[in-house]
């Protein structure tokens, strides 16, 4: 009997040990392929971790590991927090799903009074209020200088692009809203809430919950304990500057490594419930916060990712909703300057990665479906890996071709119809603000008043159109500016527009439309 029940015992922690050495080779080979410097990785099954460990160095150039606690900005995947909290307060009776915002928030307004009147708590959730893709994240990215309730009035000036609740298009701001909900009805702040009353529970200790909190001295998780931030700036892998503002926390704050995101999976695998057996929500609750409301596109795949094909597609409150292998899947992508992520899991089959980078490059997805698959057991197993790689630099020859082509086309013999001083002046547009053209040493500067970050010079383009190429080079966000005129030759409006297709569509400066400003 004793042999027995030690052969027992053996088994499962042979099996485990196998595993763990399993996702060790698989998180090198995409590691080596897409060159990233460090990995926090987390693969649960049946209600146990698999692997909570850190992969490759915090630091380009610098011989420290990423350990199981080291910090990664999760971005988006906070957005399931937000929902969660909201959670939390309707089971307290303090909020209702389908309640109208303006309930709680009296001072709330969207362009369209109708949409004032209508838009719910979950409509703030899940991406069909009618705004356009990323409108209004000029407010907040790059920081700017409004704050959180500044942003909220001004959500009031931006023109929807479709219908209310028909179509989806993705936003960040109308999560910054739910914040501001959860801090009316609870009395706490956003990060207070969901510091106490969520990470605290969960026992994601060495997460914070603020984008300034990246590498704080002192912050929970050690005071270093933080991945660096890289990305590839003018065609080389550096270091770059993370995001420190707080303005979109409820949107994208949160800071977790391993062995936290880890017991989070658990908690979401299990309905809500937390490793004492109390819960964080009811399992009502976890059912409603998974139920896909707005519809997203369905069909096949990229050729390179054919398992990816979709029969049904929803976005749900935080998290993407739609089948993998026969199975429902919920799971959600996030990215900020130098971190992205990768959280996923499958209820059905007790199931749940999360991959989170300190670099820009596809890996968090390759990897992400790699380990998704191997911890489902899927056989064969698809190469997500060399599919995610192909599929890279197919898009990038795309992306060089197109790039070529603008090039090609300019107009390079061109002169601007006016001289250079007619085009500097103040310009403003209704929900952003102020935007400034300077001519000082025979050169125009562009400065976009609220945030600091985006101002540089204007190199002339072609007949009317300017390069605004940003100071900052970090930014990897360049604008063409195009000046309309007036029969008189004076300047009617301008529009800007990214130069190069690859830029993030949080440089949503593409939404401006800029007037002269009046004198006053």
């Amino acid at each position: 009997m004793r042999r027995l029940l030690f052969v027992l015992l053996i088994v499962p922690a042979l099996a485990g040990a196998q595993s763990a050495a399993a996702i060790d080779s698989i998180v090198a080979r995409a590691i080596k392929t897409f060159g990233n410097q460090g990995a926090a990785i987390a693969v649960v099954k049946d209600g146990k971790v698999i692997v909570a460990k850190g992969y490759g160095v915090k630091k380009l150039g610098a011989p420290e590991a990423v350990g199981p606690d080291t910090r990664f900005g999760i971005a988006s995947n906070t957005k399931a927090f937000t929902a969660t909290a909201l959670g939390i307060l309707v089971e307290e009776g303090k909020v209702q799903w389908d309640a109208p915002v303006i309930r709680y928030l009296p001072e709330f307004a969207m362009y369209d009074p109708f949409v004032t009147r209508e838009i719910t708590i979950r409509d703030l959730l899940v991406h069909r209020s009618g705004l356009g893709l990323g409108a209004g994240d000029l407010l907040w990215w790059p920081a700017s200088t409004y704050d959180r309730k500044e942003i909220m009035r001004r959500l009031r000036y931006i023109k929807p692009v479709a219908s209310f609740r028909t179509a989806y298009a993705y936003d960040n701001v109308l999560y910054l809203v739910a914040g501001e909900v959860i801090e009316r009805v609870s009395g706490r702040t956003w990060e207070q809430f969901v510091q106490e009353r969520i990470l605290a529970k969960v026992g994601m200790t060495a997460s914070n919950v603020r984008h300034s909190d990246a590498g704080a001295a002192g912050a929970a998780g050690g005071a270093d304990d933080v991945a660096t931030t890289h990305a590839e700036v003018d065609g080389k892998m550096q270091v770059i500057a993370p995001m420190i503002s707080d303005n979109t926390n409820p949107a994208g704050g949160i800071n977790a490594g391993a062995r936290d995101i880890a017991k989070w999976l658990l908690v979401q695998l299990d309905s809500g419930r937390l490793a004492d057996g109390t819960r964080l929500v009811s399992a009502r609750t976890a059912r409603e916060i998974w139920t896909g409301v707005t519809p997203m596109a369905t069909g096949p795949a990229a050729p390179e990712l054919a398992p990816l094909a979709k029969q049904f597609n929803l976005y749900a409150l935080g998290f993407q909703t739609n089948d993998f292998r026969g199975k429902k899947l919920l799971w959600h992508t996030g990215g900020l300057p130098g971190y992205l992520s990768f959280v996923a899991f499958i209820p059905e089959a007790r199931v749940g990665v999360a991959v989170l980078t300190n670099s820009e490059t596809s890996m968090f997805q390759a990897l992400g479906w790699s380990l998704l698959d191997y911890d489902l057991g899927s056989a064969p197993a698809f190469d997500f890996v060399g599919g995610v790689a192909t599929l890279e630099a197919r898009q990038k020859a795309a992306l060089k071709g197109v790039r070529a082509a603008a090039g090609a086309a300019r107009d390079s013999l061109s002169r601007p119809s006016l001289a250079l001083e007619k085009y500097a002046g103040t310009y403003e547009d209704p929900w952003y603000g102020d935007v400034t053209v300077t001519l000082a040493n025979g050169k125009l500067r562009m400065a976009l008043a609220h945030t600091p970050q985006l101002q540089g010079e204007m190199v002339h383009w072609q007949h009317d159109t300017f390069l605004a190429r940003w100071d900052d080079r970090e930014m990897r966000a360049d604008a063409f500016v195009t000046f309309q005129l007036n029969a008189d030759g004076s300047v009617d409006q301008v529009k800007l527009r990214a130069a190069d297709p690859a830029t993030d569509f949080s440089f949503d400066f593409h939404d401006l439309l800029l007037k002269p400003k009046a004198k006053r």
